[in-house]
């Protein structure tokens, strides 16, 4: 406790004197309009004409010190029902083809010219709501956390057009009020913008941003005036119904069709405050998962798709850290259907947020599962001026015990306790985090204790993280892959750039050491790490790296998991492993990143692998792209030489940026499994889509199961 104790005041005592980097010399005041705006790409509206012009953007990349050398303009203005933003990108002294893959939303921010908005509506550097578009008008919006990180599953009614010439490209954007959280009684808000223009290279902003750091990054935003204040959004109640009709056959003999319905129900019980509600949900639409070759011993993560969970996720998952989640909403609903759920998340002032969420589940006598109720409570406090304390609270918990449920595990619940900091200039970061296992038998109660403090500059950066957990720690609905351990990891590195004129940007080396203890301290994984970066000015980036590993198995493992045979327990392997990787300029139509990796591997065994990412875009109405993962292993009998390949080919087509067509194939030879995805997505109005989803999967070679289902679900936004 006393190191928690003196990390804490170090951490108190750093923030004192930083100010806020740009709220007030970058200062743009946004007036009440009575004109009507046409959203049009076209301003030509007396508005715009009159309102205060933010422009002279500061270069953030390849160097942030000086201005952009393409121009660059913004306005802002609001009447009762929308935040008006107008921007003109002109291409002065660099014209060319503008970059974009597709018209498809959430679209990848380093392979388009694109433009973003990051608004602070609470002005605590925290949290927020980005929006986003490429040259051809795709869309691109998400929720922020921690300062400087944009979740893009999050989606909103909010209206868009795009125009442009060889000379410049215009947008022009209205949001509803609506659509975001903010107080009504503050008169500044946070707001930065920032522009991508791959012709030149360069990517700049409204408020300068250090090139360390994403453009979108709160801690650097300047001040949104409001001369008026924020009109109060009043009652806001939006009814989304759907419904989805399926059609299913599975190992080709039993075939199902149904008929489902449902909805979500949002309520704004504060500007600041929304309550979700949901009956008989269906995640039929979301994005299948991506194929991975897995050679870990312990569990992958996937993340979070589905809708109804990630409007202010950051409050529930994420606490805690990568490999340590008390809650991981992917547990809710695996492998049984949701009944129906609420949620209440949101801010409560500009100090406290606040996150509540019960979510009930029906048993299945079949499969002998047992229906549960998931409950979350977490609550977060703003200290000092970016950081937080949050507390969590879960609760997993059986309702109706199934009748061939023999286990006596009546309930799971977890209390956490976390300290985030984050200093004025983004420059620190640390954390301190303490959580707690309860269950009916004393073997499921444990501990956790973890801890963090970091630092980034222009040129430096490191870290130093140490983690424990017990061996009877349990997180029914966290993600924790491993426990019974202490962990002890260094990093660091250094960039130096270059001062003439040549195609590098800059280069340097980082090394990693990480430890793991068992709790008599005696060591079980090793990894040591060293890489050289280069950073090209085009934006490409090679990568030259080498890895010591030591690993004593915790338990028997499969080092192939194809199911053929397993090292022994408490084996001891040991291994060193070369690696080279290249990422292309994201200019160029084709594409393309690479990797290989070679050396050892456990029982000292061989392994070569090989990595490649390559895509093709038809601008700006097709996109393709493939993933190819080879690995050849070569061990002692019983599994002597071994390979398999990981394959996908993804086709995008998107015939307008309402419209889009996704296919998508995967060959998994580990795991003896073909997937096929097909949807079709129509946004006929903001918010409101139909689908059209086909799925094919077969396992094994030659096929001992294979199914498909072909699901056709429409929903609505209704503001009522």
């Amino acid at each position: 406790m006393k190191n928690i104790k003196y990390l804490l005041i170090f951490l108190s005592w750093s923030q004192i004197g930083l100010g806020q980097i740009n709220f007030e010399k970058y200062r743009l005041p946004i007036n009440k309009t009575k004109e009507k705006i046409i959203i049009d790409g076209i301003l030509d509206e007396k508005t715009w004409k009159e309102v205060t012009v933010g422009k002279d953007f500061s270069m953030i990349t390849p160097l942030d010190t000086g201005k952009a050398t393409q121009f660059s303009e913004v306005r802002v203005a609001f009447n009762d029902e929308f935040i008006y933003i107008a921007m003109i990108f002109f291409n002065n002294s660099i014209q060319g083809e503008y970059v974009v893959e597709s018209l498809k939303r959430d679209f990848s921010f380093g392979k388009n010219d694109n433009f973003l908005v990051a608004i602070d509506p609470f002005n605590n550097q925290s949290t927020g709501f980005a929006f986003g578009l490429n040259a051809y008008g795709a869309q691109w919006d998400g929720t922020m956390y921690d300062g400087r990180r944009v979740d893009l599953n999050w989606d909103t009614k909010w209206y868009s057009e795009v125009k442009f010439d060889k000379e410049k490209w215009v947008c022009e954007i209205a949001i509803p009020f609506k659509s975001i959280r903010y107080d009504e009684t503050s008169l500044e808000w946070g707001i930065n913008f920032s522009r991508l223009d791959l012709k030149a290279s360069e990517k700049s902003s409204w408020a300068p941003v250090p090139r360390q750091f994403p453009s979108v990054s709160l801690a650097y935003a300047g001040a949104l005036v409001w001369k008026n204040k924020p009109p109060e959004q009043g009652s806001n109640i939006s009814l989304i119904p759907y419904g989805a009709y399926n059609l299913s056959n599975q190992n080709r003999s039993i075939q199902n069709n149904s008929l489902k319905v449902g909805g979500d129900l949002k309520y704004n019980l504060t500007s600041a405050l929304n309550l979700d509600m949901t009956l008989n949900p269906d995640f039929s639409q979301a994005e299948v998962d991506q194929q991975v070759t897995n050679l870990d011993r312990f569990e992958l993560f996937f993340p979070e798709r589905r809708q109804f969970f990630l409007e202010n996720a950051d409050l529930f998952s994420n606490f805690g850290y990568k490999t340590i989640r008390p809650f991981f909403s992917r547990r809710i609903g695996l492998n049984v259907p949701i009944i129906g759920g609420i949620r209440m998340s949101g801010n409560l002032d500009e100090n406290w947020r606040l996150g509540v969420m019960d979510i009930q589940t029906q048993k299945d006598k079949n499969l002998g599962l047992s229906s549960e109720n998931f409950g979350v409570f977490t609550l977060q406090r703003k200290v000092l001026d970016r950081s937080n304390i949050s507390l969590i609270f879960v609760n997993k918990q059986k309702t109706e015990t199934s009748e061939i449920d023999n286990s006596n595990n009546l309930f799971n619940r977890n209390l956490g306790l976390e300290y985030n900091y984050f200093s004025k200039d983004n420059l620190w970061n640390g954390k301190v985090l303490f959580l707690k296992s309860l269950s009916p038998t004393k073997e499921e109660q444990g501990n956790v204790y973890a801890s963090h403090i970091g630092y980034q500059s222009t040129r430096w950066n490191w870290r130093i993280q140490q983690e424990y957990i017990s061996n009877n720690y349990t997180a029914e609905v966290g993600y924790i892959p491993r426990k019974n351990y202490l962990k002890l990891q260094v990093k660091g590195g250094y960039l130096n750039y270059t001062k003439k004129e040549t195609i590098l940007l800059s280069h340097g080396p980082s090394v990693s050491q990480t430890y793991f203890f068992d709790s008599k301290l005696d060591n079980k994984d090793q990894l040591i790490s060293l890489k050289y970066l280069f950073n090209f000015k085009n934006r490409s980036q090679l990568s030259i790296g080498f890895q010591n590993q030591f690993i004593q198995l915790l338990s028997n493992f499969d080092p192939l998991r194809t199911g053929i045979a397993f090292l022994d327990e408490g084996t001891s392997h040991k291994w060193n492993n070369f690696t080279i990787s290249y990422n292309s300029k994201p200019q160029n139509r084709f594409t393309y990143s690479l990797e290989t990796i070679t050396g050892g591997y456990y029982s000292e065994g061989k392994r070569s692998a090989f990595m490649g990412e390559f895509g093709y875009r038809f601008q700006p109405f097709l996109e393709l792209s493939s993933v190819v993962n080879f690995n050849q292993i070569n061990l002692p009998a019983p599994w002597y030489n071994n390979s398999f390949w990981l394959l996908g080919v993804k086709a995008n087509l998107t015939f307008t940026n309402t419209i889009f067509f996704s296919n998508l194939f995967q060959y998994n030879e580990q795991l003896g499994l073909w997937n096929f995805n097909s949807r079709f997505q129509w946004r006929y109005k903001p918010a409101s889509d139909i689908f059209l989803v086909f799925n094919s999967n077969e396992i094994s070679i030659p096929s001992i199961s294979t199914g498909w289902s072909l699901t056709l679900k429409i929903n609505y936004w209704l503001n009522l």
